[in-house]
């Protein structure tokens, strides 16, 4: 990858314990600080509103707008929100913390705007007279909200406190997963969907003030026209490139294109050759690679809601409630694990907790049937919920930990983009699975009926008809779907198995005590940023006072 400031490249990252270091005495924080990490939990919990909602009314809106490109929709948030996620990071570095923040809230707010006026699936998806394509915007956007959020809190607290602050995010998660599927149902059971982009719009305004304001942090020198030579084109249009072509690789495998053939295994390939180069030559320079049992979180809830509704014949809104088992245990058991980071100082034990609760959970969903009572899914939820909120809070510790305090928005952002890319990967993998079994598994009088939307949309197309089928027709249908998403749990148990294995090797590293002077929030001065050269000849960045 050609330049090297917003590629992780482990040579460039200081050598030493810390950079410009600074000793945080645990006390209270400023006004500026709460206001700051308000407006970064609203962005945060509007971009993973979109992400829970939007999958519970896709059926809906596909119907409404006549589509047939259902994975399409959120397959393209995914791949934006992903792929965009190394960038953002770079930019940090090279423009600063706040235009890259409030540039990703712009964009995400944007891309809400052009849904909420979709008239037909090309505006939503794809189209040709507005390049704006809404769902890579809202993931764009998204995916630098989410990856700032985590810089920005990076760079103001120290790792050793960030426990509690990791909760109080994977509280923001847990809500809105809670009531985004709720909310998304209720909107598309009254057709009303469009007003789940356009209610974005104000919060969005109100964290672009609140950022604007509050977040005064030091901007690095430069011209616009030297940053923007900073950035490494060819390495992040690579893995754009890469990304896209893997999840478009398993959206076609079985349905439209056989698995064997060239179109499916060649960008599959590529993807694998990324990941490996990514694993093998990075990771283990940047010295975490022992550590990757965080990023390996596969896509857990995603077909739950299709579960409830093809087999329980409920509605969105309902299918939104099924699923607050697992939304509602995901918030205690993340501000719990943060906490006990805090008090504790220790992660792994945390880790290894939350992995066994996602094997053991993800074995549990495949004994689910289509004549399952709903108390036993439920509970089973719980148990998933335990081990998804534990993850989020623990997961940046063995990441952090072994680096310099400099080099957080590198690896921050390699943290998330990896875990981002094997959830995006995990709902295409899983949609090509459903797909593919319900080819097989659905009685032929019921895929005729839906033969001209076959090779883009089956689960969608038919889960409207269940409730209308004749018997045994209707039976038949629902066993259809419960045998195929089966299939998509056990290949959760591969997973969750493989980050058992993984996360058995992490080794313990002590926690920092102190953060990075370079982009600590400023009271009471105006910063500016200045080049000087450190100890072993390299340059740095240094924070000069100015009253």
């Amino acid at each position: 990858m050609a330049n090297s400031s917003n590629a992780f490249k482990a040579s460039e990252l200081p050598e030493s314990p810390q950079s410009h270091p600074q000793t945080l005495s645990p006390g209270r924080k400023s006004y500026r600080f709460w206001l700051i990490l308000f407006a970064l939990l609203i962005a945060v919990f509007l971009s993973l509103l979109e992400s829970y909602a939007f999958s519970t009314i896709l059926p809906v809106v596909v119907e409404d707008l006549r589509g047939t490109q259902f994975i399409w929709v959120a397959t393209t948030y995914g791949i934006a929100s992903t792929a965009l996620l190394p960038l953002s990071g770079g930019l940090a570095e090279i423009f600063g913390r706040r235009p890259v923040v409030l540039g990703s809230i712009v964009i995400f707010a944007v891309g809400s705007a052009v849904g909420g006026a979709a008239k037909d699936m090309n505006v939503l998806l794809n189209t040709a007279a507005d390049t704006s394509n809404c769902a890579a915007l809202q993931g764009a956007g998204a995916g630098g909200i989410n990856t700032l959020a985590q810089i920005i809190l990076s760079d103001l607290v120290t790792l050793e406190e960030r426990g509690k602050y990791n909760g109080l995010i994977g509280l923001i998660w847990s809500l809105s997963g809670g009531v985004g599927p709720v909310i998304g149902g209720a909107l598309g059971h009254h057709k009303t969907w469009r007003w789940l982009f356009y209610l974005n719009l104000p919060l969005a305004g109100l964290c672009l003030v609140v950022i604007t304001i509050f977040l005064r942090v030091p901007t690095p020198p430069g011209t616009i026209q030297e940053k923007v030579k900073k950035i490494d084109f060819i390495g992040n249009t690579l893995i754009v490139g890469v990304i896209c072509s893997a999840a478009i690789a398993l959206t076609w495998g079985g349905v439209v294109y056989p698995w064997n053939s060239a179109r499916v295994l060649v960008p599959l390939y590529a993807q694998i050759a990324l990941v490996a180069f990514l694993n093998i030559n990075l990771l283990c320079k940047l010295r975490f690679y022992y550590d990757l049992s965080p990023l390996l979180i596969p896509a857990r809830a995603d077909y739950l809601p299709v579960y409830f509704q093809a087999c329980k014949s409920a509605s969105p809104t309902a299918s939104g409630v099924d699923i607050l088992g697992l939304t509602l245990s995901t918030a205690p058991l993340s501000m719990i694990a943060g906490a006990s980071v805090t008090i504790t100082k220790r992660y792994r034990p945390q880790l290894w907790f939350a992995w066994c609760c996602m094997l053991i959970s993800s074995g549990l969903f495949s004994t689910l049937g289509a004549d399952s009572s709903r108390a036993k899914s439920i509970g089973f939820q719980a148990i998933a919920g335990a081990g998804v909120g534990i993850m989020f809070s623990c997961s940046y510790f063995p990441v952090l930990a072994p680096l310099p305090v400099s080099a957080n928005a590198y690896a921050v952002s390699l943290l998330v983009f990896l875990r981002n890319l094997f959830q995006v990967l995990g709902v295409a993998a899983g949609g090509a699975i459903l797909q593919n079994e319900l080819q097989h598994r659905l009685p032929s009088s019921t895929l005729s009926s839906i033969q001209d939307q076959q090779s883009q949309n089956i689960a969608f197309a038919i889960i409207p008809l269940i409730p209308s089928l004749p018997q045994p027709e209707r039976d038949a249908v629902r066993e259809a779907f419960a045998e195929a998403l089966r299939v998509v749990w056990r290949m959760l148990i591969g997973f969750s198995a493989a980050g058992v294995l993984i996360s058995a090797g992490m080794k313990a590293v002590p926690l920092h005590t102190v953060k990075d002077e370079t982009w600590g929030l400023k009271e009471g001065e105006r910063d500016t940023v200045k080049e000087i050269t450190r100890s072993d000849g390299e340059a740095a960045l240094d924070v000069e006072m100015k009253a």
